[in-house]
């Protein structure tokens, strides 16, 4: 869940971005665009105006590993601070717009105590973000793992239906899911046609139509039988 704090830096990081302060640019990035590259050296944080990116690291034997998805008003990139290497690299999903800003520029603006403020909460949602991806890795079993993993798609990138029911519209690939969840494609496969026959997620236009309710049970430990 977002703290009202780290929603209202973002929004005032993007008006902020929007005037000539900062020193940041728009730019439109076509699908499958890189927006860095793991081991460039590269001084900017990006906000995601429109449209979708995820970042992704790749293991010695050339698989990726998918860390997250950003969208409208997510900021990402935000290592640049420490003036290191990528250690990750940014593609865009679909057609986006996003605002890069200059990471001098935005160490100006947190001159702004209340914006620091705003960052320091965003950073501890980040932070807290990635001990339950990590917490999820080492005592869920893959199944589960895939289970939170949609749940946490869901609730992100999920627009409300009916019910329970939230729609992930932007087709993500057994690909990259089993990148998130450290399996197989072909297990994935396997544990999305189980899903589906018991109910937790369900075809529709969209791309996968999750069931929030039973899902989150079934990462809780509730048996779906």
């Amino acid at each position: 869940m977002t703290s009202v704090e780290a929603a209202q830096f973002k929004d005032e990081l993007r008006e902020l971005a929007a005037g000539d302060s900062l020193g940041a640019s728009s730019i439109r990035y076509a699908k499958r665009a890189h927006i860095y590259n793991c081991g460039e050296q590269d001084q900017n944080i990006y906000l995601v105006e429109s449209g979708q990116v995820k970042t992704q690291t790749y293991a010695r034997c050339g698989k990726e590993c998918l860390l997250s998805i950003y969208t409208s008003g997510d900021i990402f990139g935000e290592s640049a601070l420490l003036g290191a290497e990528r250690s990750e690299t940014a593609t865009v999903m679909r057609t986006s717009w996003v605002r890069k800003i200059p990471a001098h520029g935005f160490r100006a603006a947190m001159a702004d105590r209340r914006l620091l403020n705003g960052f320091i909460d965003h950073l501890a949602e980040r932070l807290t973000e990635q001990q339950q991806v990590i917490t999820t890795m080492v005592t869920m079993d893959s199944e589960q793992r895939l289970a939170a993993v949609l749940l946490r798609l869901s609730r992100k990138l999920g627009k409300q239906r009916s019910g329970h029911m939230l729609a992930i519209e932007e087709r993500i690939t057994q690909e990259e899911l089993s990148g998130m969840v450290g399996t197989t494609r072909s297990r994935v496969g396997f544990f999305l046609k189980r899903f589906k026959d018991a109910g937790l997620v369900l075809p529709s236009e969209a791309f996968l139509l999750v069931n929030e309710k039973r899902l989150a049970d079934f990462v809780n430990g509730v048996p779906w039988f």
